[in-house]
C-alpha cells in the first residue's frame, strides 16, 4: 500500500459517501440531493488500499466470496474506527436508533453496500486499472 493509492481510496470512499448520502435524501423526498461526509471518513476509506493486495491473493476466488470477505473487512473497520472515534466524542456516525446496528457502530442490513464498495474499490485498484495509480 502506497500513499498514492491510500488518496484515491480515500477520495473514492468520500465521493462514494456523498452520493449514498444524497442518494438517501432523494428517497426521503429531498430533491436538493445534498450528501455529506466527515473529514474523519477519508484516512478509514484510505484503508480500502489493502483491498489491492488481498485481490491478487483472492482472484482464484468467486466474486461472492470475495465481496463477503470485502463487505466484512469494511465492517470490521467500521466498528473498530468507530470505536476509536468514539472515544474521543468524534465519531460522525450513531446507528443506535436503527435496527440490526452493532453497538451503534455497524448496521447489518448496510451489508450489502459493503459488499459492493468492496468490489468497486477492488476493480478500481486491480491489475487492469494499475496505469490509473502509476
Amino acid at each position: 500500500m502506497n500513499w498514492k493509492t491510500f488518496f484515491i481510496c480515500g477520495l473514492t470512499g468520500w465521493c462514494m459517501e456523498i452520493l449514498f448520502t444524497s442518494l438517501g435524501g432523494l428517497l426521503r423526498g429531498d430533491l436538493l440531493l445534498n450528501g455529506h461526509t466527515s473529514i474523519w471518513m477519508f484516512p478509514i476509506y484510505g484503508l480500502a488500499a489493502v483491498i489491492g493486495p488481498l485481490s491478487v491473493r483472492l482472484r482464484h476466488c468467486p466474486v461472492l466470496l470475495r465481496g463477503c470477505f470485502y463487505g466484512a473487512g469494511i465492517m470490521l473497520v467500521e466498528f473498530i474506527s468507530g470505536s476509536i472515534l468514539r472515544l474521543f466524542s468524534l465519531c460522525p456516525w450513531d446507528y443506535s436508533k436503527t435496527p440490526y446496528n452493532i453497538s451503534g457502530l455497524v448496521r447489518l442490513d448496510y451489508f450489502p453496500v459493503w459488499f459492493t464498495a468492496g468490489l468497486i474499490f477492488e476493480y478500481i485498484l486491480s491489475q487492469k486499472k494499475k496505469h490509473i495509480l502509476s
